[in-house]
């Protein structure tokens, strides 16, 4: 489950503010009613991309404890 800060508050900072793993949820969540969203939510869930694909993706380095994906939860 995810915890943290929601969309209403992230709508208050830059993108360049968020976390992978807030990046990773609202990525995830918005692409599961991308056919529902309003040209707003086109253009949120679009500079979510951007900002992924600016970071180079949501992977990172394995280690003992955590895969090399980023898990929104």
């Amino acid at each position: 489950m995810y915890v943290g800060r929601d969309m209403t508050e992230l709508s208050m900072l830059s993108i360049e503010q968020w976390t992978d793993k807030e990046l990773a949820y609202f990525h995830h969540s918005m692409q599961q009613v991308t056919p529902y969203l309003n040209i707003e939510g086109v253009t949120i869930h679009r500079e979510i991309i951007e900002e992924i694909e600016q970071r180079g993706g949501l992977k990172h380095d394995a280690t003992w404890t955590n895969g090399t994906e980023i898990h929104p939860d």
